[in-house]
């Protein structure tokens, strides 16, 4: 379970996002965490969207026939206990997977929201691909997708320079993970960040001997923590629907909603996040090549 809990205290954690308001749960056969969901919304099914993810691939890469994919939509029927799923999403099909993703996926997903199994075809990508490959493929060849999870964040805002508003247009639902993950959260990974950037000439040498290079949006007309400022950075990009957040903790529930449910950040500020990191791509995603999913925390999102 996540972070070592229990499936019912797992639950209790998405109780006690419930309670706060949240009304958009994303989870995945991978996580391990489908049980925990099914059980908090036990009586509650009414308050809540249900955001589930299968994979078309094993973890070795191999591809899944139409069959595997459709047992797994059932799986995840079973572990949620609930008659249909609101959105079902292929988990991470990485670039050079979109044939099969068609061709073989969605046929099934298309086949499953006419069974009444699913409400809503949605599609997650994959760490292992930053420039949304997947994402615009999908959505060029086939209107079936109508949700999309896609990785954003201050230092990887690839998706938010084009792709968020076409999708916008298209009357797409974007969802944003990766708004935090453990980058922003952990200040010695955020120091190995920056020194690798810098190594890399991608960000300058003197931002990376900083002791607190986004320090700048710390501060008493601007957030009140570097998480803080990530979570509202996400929640306020123009075309984003949704924000995610991971935890197995009570107490990081209630300082993500808090921080979700501020205003935005000050201009200046965003203009600054913008004209430092605009130009990365790729950077905190955590990318594990080799995988046939997407790399994820066991959390509750």
């Amino acid at each position: 379970m996540s972070n070592g809990k229990t499936e019912e205290e797992a639950a209790d954690v998405v109780r006690t996002a419930l309670d706060l308001g949240v009304n958009y749960i994303d989870t995945a056969a991978v996580y391990g965490t489908e049980g925990a969901v099914g059980r908090a919304i036990a009586g509650r099914r009414n308050e809540v969207v249900i955001a589930t993810k299968g994979p078309v691939a094993d973890r070795a890469g191999r591809l899944l026939s139409g069959a595997e994919i459709a047992d797994g939509i059932d799986s995840s029927l079973r572990a949620l206990r609930t008659e249909f799923i609101d959105v079902y999403q292929p988990h991470g099909p990485r670039p050079g997977m979109l044939e099969h993703l068609l061709h073989v996926a969605l046929p099934v997903l298309v086949r499953a929201k006419e069974a009444g199994k699913i409400a809503h075809i949605g599609l997650s990508e994959s760490g292992d691909d930053p420039q949304h490959e997947i994402v615009a493929g999908a959505a060029n060849a086939s209107a079936a997708f109508e949700v999309m999870l896609i990785a954003f964040h201050m230092m990887h805002q690839t998706a938010g320079q084009g792709l968020f508003e076409r999708l916008r247009r298209d009357g797409v639902g974007v969802v944003v993970m990766y708004a935090v993950r453990n980058m922003f959260a952990r200040k010695a990974r955020l120091a190995e960040v920056f020194a690798e950037l810098a190594a890399d000439g991608r960000l300058p040498a003197a931002m990376a001997r900083q002791p607190d290079p986004l320090g700048f949006l710390v501060h008493a007309a601007g957030a009140a923590s570097l998480t803080e400022a990530a979570y509202r950075f996400a929640r306020y990009e123009r075309g984003v629907d949704v924000v995610l957040f991971g935890t197995g903790d009570p107490d990081h529930v209630r300082a993500n909603v808090a921080a979700i449910l501020k205003p935005p950040l000050p201009d200046e500020d965003i203009a600054k996040i913008r004209e430092l990191f605009g130009h990365l791509a790729g950077v905190g995603l955590d990318r594990k090549p080799g995988r046939g999913g997407n790399a994820s925390p066991r959390n509750i999102e």
